[in-house]
Formats: structure tokens, C-alpha cells, sequence
């Protein structure tokens, strides 16, 4: 489970990272990424009714905070990322979706 220092709550953070971030597209998520200094690194979730039922959107976001949380420690400080589950992320397991949000990730951190 994400600390409570880790997760973006709210409203407006999740539009700032939104509009301001970085972007990499994957095949069932899509990442936004801002560097914010020497804070803790956030994470937020937008899991929405395209993806499915309440049932499936809830499985969906804790799959993705469990792979965030072993993404942590190799992530280091100072980044806010709001990851957009795709409709395709119901069906994919778990390890895909950890490895997509990796190299998504990954991809950031050589671009900057």
C-alpha cells in the first residue's frame, strides 16, 4: 500500500501533472510525469467507467498501486506521476502492467 505522502489526492494536482507532465503512451496505460524537486514521489490513479464495472475499475487501480509501490524505491524523489488506466488494462495481468508503467518510466528518466 502507497503511504499517504506517496499518492496525489488532489483535484488540481491531478490536473497540473496532467497538463504539464510528460507523456508516454502504452498499450494500457498512459503515464504523465512531473518533476517536482526533492518531495516524496506521488502517485494518482484515473481509472474510469470505459475501463468497466466497479468491481473490475477497483482491481484495475490495485494492481497499479501495487506495481507503483515496487516501483518506488528504484523511482527515487521528487516526481508526481498520474497514470490513466486504458480500457485494455481489465484483461492485462498484473506483471504487464508493472513492466509497462517500468519501462514507461524508464523512458522519462532518459528523456529529461
Amino acid at each position: 500500500m502507497l503511504a499517504r505522502s506517496n499518492r496525489v489526492t488532489d483535484a488540481r494536482d491531478f490536473r497540473a501533472i496532467s497538463r504539464k507532465g510528460r507523456r508516454v503512451s502504452n498499450e494500457h496505460t498512459i503515464l504523465h510525469v512531473v518533476s517536482t524537486g526533492s518531495a516524496p514521489s506521488r502517485f494518482g490513479f484515473i481509472v474510469t467507467k470505459a475501463v468497466g464495472g466497479a468491481v473490475v475499475r477497483n482491481r484495475v487501480r490495485r494492481r497499479l498501486r501495487a506495481a507503483c509501490y515496487s516501483l518506488l524505491p528504484a523511482l527515487g524523489v521528487g516526481n508526481d506521476v498520474v497514470i490513466r488506466a486504458l480500457p485494455a488494462s481489465a484483461e492485462a495481468e498484473w506483471s504487464t502492467l508493472q513492466s509497462e508503467i517500468a519501462r514507461g518510466l524508464g523512458s522519462i528518466a532518459r528523456r529529461s
